[in-house]
């Protein structure tokens, strides 16, 4: 069976745009989408395709955006990506060490479109801390290092570069996300 991913962008975070868990799945069932799941509560959603007529994580994400909109009232941004791609973004992870010893500042940050290879290059080199980045499968990787609060690389400056906006999650939530693509729900 396919499993995607939907990635939500900047909600239940601060004082800013607030999406439940029952709306996000109740989105997903607005779309056809089945065997909807959430994890965490910052916008990550799992589901099957069902009888939406679906077949990519594009359409996926499309879906769920434009029935969330409808649902909530404001527009979210949502990026999909397959159980395939998450493997294949968890398996070129560049920094293992930091996966392992320091994952909750390991994050991966997912555009909403192409990854801008020279953009991200001048970023690197302009990086002002001690963060480490690296670009695979389409998405940009970042060690916070001495911490994500301490950082100037902010959101607003990864997007800047990347040349798209992004959503980021880190490698706890990456790796919680890759297990519910494989796991039936209960």
């Amino acid at each position: 069976m396919a499993y995607f991913a939907v990635l939500l962008r900047a909600v239940n975070i601060g004082p800013g745009l607030r999406v439940t868990s029952a709306d996000l799945r109740g989105a997903a069932d607005d779309a056809g989408l089945a065997d909807a799941r959430t994890l965490l509560n910052s916008g990550n959603l799992v589901v099957t395709p069902g009888t939406s007529g679906a077949s990519t994580a594009d359409d996926v994400a499309r879906l769920v955006q434009e029935k969330l909109t409808a649902r909530i009232g404001q527009e979210v941004g949502a990026v999909g990506l397959s159980a395939g791609r998450l493997d294949a973004i968890a398996a070129a992870n560049p920094f293992p060490a930091a996966a392992k010893d320091d994952p909750s500042h390991l994050q991966v940050h997912v555009p909403f479109g192409e990854l801008d290879e020279a953009g991200i290059a001048k970023l690197d080199l302009a990086s002002p801390g001690r963060e480490m980045l690296a670009t695979a499968e389409g998405v940009l990787y970042v060690h916070y290092v001495d911490g994500i609060g301490r950082s100037k690389l902010t959101p607003k400056i990864i997007d800047r570069a990347v040349g798209a906006p992004t959503t980021a999650r880190n490698w706890n939530t990456v790796t919680k996300l890759r297990a519910a693509c494989v796991t039936p729900s209960a």
